[in-house]
């Protein structure tokens, strides 16, 4: 046990250390003569939903980035989603327009790795010409919790990840759960002891030990492959690289965990219990689900939740059912494009670019927080429902 805390320990202060930066933006003031630009944008329609195109149709993008390369000699300076910071500016305050305004806008990885004493010396230079005039800030990045996937790590997010883990464990739970529950109260209560529930109980035991890259293939080949030739003449059923495909998949996987966990803790019931039921003229349906069940639910939930925490953290099937797309939006529903937070930080850890290694490691926390909390409200509901007999 001792050892075990050490580890984990050791593995979350190591991810403190670095990805807590991921959870900040490092902002430049930009100067900008809007006036002098002279933006050809009807003013009327920033009040519409038709302003975005019109100011980036006014070449607004290459107007922010000329103010600076003339303010700090290099247009690298500033992210490639600074304008977008801009045109809200504008579309706050059309009256901008018409003078000389400063915005804070978000500074390229580059600048903000030479903040930190990395990269060229000019770099170098500039943030600490910056820093020293006050026009350079550090704070919390909000954005990071609110957009999804880019190019730019200045400008990911975890949202859309997020939103798509959301919706896959809804699809996970509503399958496996209410399947494995009763999966587990037949095979306890109601199956005759032969041969095939001897089988039926041995293949559950063996599937709750499988990796979970063969369910990923699983799913790969019935839920993609079949399912794909039915659609052929019957319309699409399953989209590639969507929630409820994922779902369907990891309930699989853990359905077999869900009946074991259930099992166990039908068991534990004590037969007096069955016995007084029936003694007072309860059906051995009322048994089960009047007395029984109610008092074997704490272990059910504990078992349930700690499988789909183990369904939260899982990118190998889901990798090979297609989900992981570059995911600009977040999902809508659960049949549209999504990716999960496991398979995002698979993917930013691919990157070249070096400011997504915090932006990975910040992900990793927030995964990390899920977890511990999952496991944290088994464990609750265990110590706090739990019967002794």
């Amino acid at each position: 046990v001792v050892l075990s805390a050490a580890f984990l320990a050791f593995l979350l202060a190591t991810m403190a250390s670095q990805g807590w930066r991921g959870f900040l933006r490092t902002d430049v003031a930009l100067t900008i003569d809007f006036k002098a630009a002279a933006l050809p944008v009807d003013r009327a329609t920033l009040n519409t939903p038709g302003a975005n195109l019109a100011l980036a149709g006014a070449e607004l993008e290459n107007t922010v980035k000329a103010a600076a390369a003339t303010q700090f000699g290099d247009d690298g300076a500033i992210s490639d989603y600074a304008w977008l910071k801009v045109r809200e500016a504008i579309k706050a305050d059309p009256s901008i327009l018409d003078r000389t305004v400063s915005i804070r806008v978000p500074a390229s990885t580059k600048l903000d790795q030479a903040l930190r004493g990395e990269g060229d010396a000019a770099t170098k230079a500039l943030a600490q010409k910056l820093k020293q005039s006050g026009a350079i800030s550090e704070g919390f990045n909000k954005d990071f919790l609110q957009l999804s996937d880019s190019t730019d790590p200045v400008a990911v997010g975890i949202w859309g990840a997020l939103k798509g883990s959301l919706l896959t464990m809804a699809v996970t739970f509503l399958i496996a759960f209410p399947v494995g529950v009763l999966s587990a109260i037949y095979l306890e209560e109601y199956a005759p002891r032969n041969r095939w529930t001897d089988l039926i109980e041995v293949s559950i035991n063996n599937l709750a030990a499988v990796p979970s890259i063969i369910f990923g293939l699983l799913g790969l080949a019935v839920f993609l492959g079949t399912w794909e030739i039915m659609g052929v003449r019957f319309g699409p059923f399953l989209p590639r690289s969507a929630a409820l495909v994922g779902g369907v998949t990891l309930a699989l996987m853990i359905m077999p965990v869900i009946v074991i966990a259930s099992r166990n803790a039908i068991k534990a019931v004590p037969p007096s219990i069955r016995d007084a039921a029936l003694g007072i003229g309860a059906s051995p349906i009322q048994v089960v689900f009047h007395h029984v069940l109610p008092l074997a639910m704490p272990g059910i939930l504990t078992g349930t939740i700690i499988g789909m925490a183990r369904a939260l953290g899982e990118t190998a099937p889901l990798l090979l059912i297609g989900m992981r797309a570059f995911i600009v939006q977040p999902p809508g529903g659960f049949t549209d494009p999504a990716t999960v937070l496991p398979v995002q930080i698979f993917l930013w850890s691919d990157e070249v670019s070096r400011g997504f290694v915090e932006k990975t490691s910040a992900a990793i926390l927030v995964l990390l927080a899920f977890l511990l909390a999952m496991n944290s409200i088994a464990i609750y509901l265990r110590n706090r429902f739990e019967t002794r007999w």
